[in-house]
């Protein structure tokens, strides 16, 4: 983040006596907002498309064998109905196919069609070359600290 703050900067509500892990929370939320918001806008404005729906194939495109609706909600943290819903639309789309396991009927697995796998790969190179314009400019080291120091976050919420 550079020096100037954004009028939807979540770091504006800080005072001066706030705890630094209130600091610490809301300059980790307002970048995540921030990058969130430019993924979004973008993928929008190139594909016509959303974050959820990226995020849908960008699980199945990790495996290779397809997911069920529960894997898949689990992994996007969301409800089983957002999944469907997600599901529903690109099935019609043809970039996903939902298909039930002969050992479980109850149950689908859904994949990546061929449509799908090449859609997704073109979503997945702007995605990288957004990323590379938002975070490229840190350095190898700044890249290495960060991910050190989120990761003891992470070990001190999980």
């Amino acid at each position: 983040m550079s020096g100037k703050q954004h009028s939807t900067d979540q770091e504006t509500r800080l005072i001066e006596e706030d705890h630094h892990s209130i600091k610490l929370w809301l300059r980790l939320l307002t970048c995540s907002s921030l990058i969130e918001k430019h993924l979004r806008g973008s993928l929008r404005e190139e594909f016509n498309t959303t974050l959820p729906r990226f995020d849908f194939l960008a699980q199945l495109e990790r495996s290779a064998d397809g997911l069920t609706m529960g894997e898949l909600s689990s992994r996007m943290m969301v409800s089983g109905g957002n999944a469907t819903g997600l599901a529903n639309q690109l099935v019609k789309e043809g970039l996903v196919e939902r298909n039930s396991p002969p050992n479980n009927r109850r149950t689908f697995v859904i994949k990546l069609s061929p449509k799908g796998k090449k859609y997704f790969a073109k979503l997945a190179t702007r995605h990288e070359e957004w990323m590379i314009s938002l975070l490229g400019k840190l350095s190898d080291t700044d890249v290495r600290n960060l991910m050190r120091l989120l990761g003891k976050v992470k070990s001190e919420v999980v």
